[in-house]
């Protein structure tokens, strides 16, 4: 379910607050055993590389001096077991680091979907569908790549750093002082310059890249529309435009980067000279041996592999930082604040997930001089008086833009009440989810699964038979036929292998499956022929144990509806059953004629 595009977006906070990263490394559940044993890997296959220059130092220094073959063999095998080991535990390293990364993103995502589904509408229908994408897809995945390209990699440096000027400092203390000196230069100094660079940059990113993602899903999923009223030029800037404040943002931290990059090789000259500048003179007078000398002129180049990574981890660390605070953004929304005190009687009440659901201690809904609206924009709908119970039927119809849509999704709970009183079963409309309403919007997703599979969204437990019975109440007898594995065939992503109206009559089988007894359905008449229509009209309402609210332009078929409510200028104009207002409203009358004579 989506806002439209016009509509604000959920942000996260300009500024991340305090505790951002450690809620959301809280959410992915990391396995610290597991994260530990990846350090130890880490730090034993760089320590092979440290000990691998070391030995190799030694051996080239040693054999000039033509000593016995024997008192190489060790030496020759140490440089083989190291370089062998480098290789398989940095192998090892990368199965149990990035194993513990992929766990922790598939908790945080089922964790992200879970409250979702369970909290308040509101928190996905203030999202724009690429955002929302953006924000479960890559921004999950930044929070998660915290743990291999951010705390992984600086644990490793830090206790490398240690061993590494501990090690040197038993052969020649002062190359060791100078060694950590520099350390600290490459992998202190130099990731705080990337990671300031980044904590404006990345945050600027994150929100552009979740442009680019809604400006591109906005232009794929509404081609059609959009090239019919002439808006495609117009969003493709937009798309352009969001690219290139994304391309900025980019290169705003590039500079910063580059010289945090440049430090951190300084640093590798400044140790290897100072290794030089201190040995040469301790060599001629004879306190270090010639061939240690190699030993602690060479060892820092490697040493430095370690302190390379940290300016890319302070960036990295940044960039989860602005994800989480996006998706905890997310999270937060859906779990409720205190702005539903604001307006009584709205609140957190439906599912957002496929369908969307509300709390009921009876199934009757109804609304008292209701006014609807998006959250700070005007008025749509003022005024209105409903009830619907199991075994009424009542349509909404009116021109496009009346705000036949925001009443459905307010009457969801999916939107809070601008003002009057929304009940259900006597009880204001807030609250824990339930099953006793379910919103079926416009253009509920349809997901790249089977056809069972996409009817099972609106009931878990349904049947074969069940799910064959529902399509054939909504029109797909001869289609479901047809299909190649019946049931079990597999449709593409979001309906891309149907066709519109096979689409929409998929969606009101799901409808009909779902075991609410009070549906809230939006224009489920249409892509369908006449014919069609009356008749998904007509399964709709034939449920005497169900009640069925539909908002609808047409309005032929409506003889089926107890009640239509026609909206027009932001109130109720005309109420009643198909024929009374036939008779006694001539706006109604006159568009039910322009229909029919568009029809023939």
């Amino acid at each position: 379910m989506t806002a439209p595009t016009s509509e604000p977006t959920t942000s996260a906070p300009a500024r991340p607050p305090r505790g951002t990263l450690r809620r959301a490394l809280a959410l992915l559940e990391v396995d610290r055993s597991r994260l530990a044993l990846a350090v130890l890997l880490g730090t034993l296959a760089l320590g092979c590389a440290v000990a691998l220059a070391a030995t190799s130092a030694w051996l080239i220094a040693r054999a000039s001096q033509m000593p016995p073959v024997l008192t190489l063999s060790v030496a020759t095998v140490g440089v083989r077991a190291f370089g062998i080991g480098r290789g398989v535990l940095r192998y090892v390293e990368r199965l149990v680091s990035h194993d513990l990364a992929l766990a922790g993103m598939t908790t945080l995502r089922t964790t992200l979907y879970d409250r979702l589904a369970a909290g308040r509408g509101r928190a996905v229908l203030g999202v724009r569908r690429g955002d929302l994408l953006a924000r479960v897809g890559a921004d999950v995945d930044a929070v998660g790549d915290l743990v291999v390209r951010g705390l992984l990699p600086a644990a490793v440096a830090t206790v490398l750093g240690l061993a590494t000027v501990g090690a040197m400092a038993a052969f020649f203390p002062p190359a060791a002082a100078a060694l950590a000196v520099c350390l600290v230069l490459a992998g202190v100094v130099a990731p705080w310059l990337a990671g300031r660079a980044a904590r404006t940059t990345e945050r600027a990113g994150a929100q552009a890249r979740a442009r680019v993602g809604a400006e591109a899903l906005a232009l794929l999923d509404d081609a059609g529309p959009l090239t019919v009223a002439g808006r495609v030029p117009e969003r493709l800037a937009a798309l352009r435009a969001a690219d290139a404040g994304a391309q900025a943002a980019v290169d705003a931290g590039a500079g910063p980067a580059a010289l945090a990059a440049g430090l951190g090789q300084l640093a590798t000259g400044l140790a290897v000279l100072a290794a030089l500048v201190t040995g040469v003179p301790a060599v001629g007078a004879g306190s270090l041996d010639p061939v240690l000398l190699a030993v602690v002129v060479l060892t820092p180049l490697a040493a430095f592999e370690a302190t390379s990574l940290l300016p890319a981890a302070a960036v990295q660390v940044h960039r989860s930082r602005a994800a989480a605070a996006r998706v905890l953004a997310l999270l937060d929304d859906a779990a409720g604040t205190d702005d539903d005190a604001v307006h009584p009687g709205a609140g957190p009440s439906a599912r957002v997930a496929e369908p969307a659901r509300v709390v009921a201690r009876e199934p009757v809904l109804r609304a008292t001089g209701l006014t609807v609206g998006w959250p700070g924009g005007r008025d749509l709908v003022t005024g209105l008086d409903l009830e619907l119970r199991p075994g009424r039927s009542i349509a909404v119809v009116g021109p496009s833009g009346a705000g036949k849509t925001t009443l459905l999704l307010t009457l969801g709970g999916l939107l809070p009440p601008r003002a009057g009183r929304l009940t259900l079963g006597g009880a204001a409309l807030h609250g824990e989810p339930g099953d006793a309403v379910v919103v079926v919007p416009e253009d509920a997703h349809v997901f790249g699964t089977t056809v069972l599979e996409n009817l099972r969204v609106a009931r878990g437990d349904l049947g074969p038979d069940a799910a064959t019975a529902a399509l054939h109440r909504a029109g797909l007898g001869a289609w479901l036929a047809a299909l190649p594995d019946g049931l079990d065939t597999l449709l593409g992503p979001d309906a891309r292998t149907v066709s519109g109206g096979e689409r929409r009559r998929l969606l009101l089988a799901r409808a009909l499956v779902s075991p609410a007894p009070l549906l809230l359905v939006d224009e489920p008449t249409e892509h369908l022929d006449p014919a069609g229509a009356d008749a998904a009209l007509d399964a709709l309402t034939g449920d005497p144990a169900r009640g069925v609210l539909v908002v609808t332009h047409r309005l032929t078929g409506l003889a089926a509806v107890d009640e239509v409510i026609r909206i027009a200028h932001g109130r109720v104009v005309a109420r009643g059953s198909h024929a009374h207002l036939l008779a006694h409203d001539a706006g109604y009358r006159e568009a039910v004629r322009h229909e029919r004579e568009d029809g023939r």
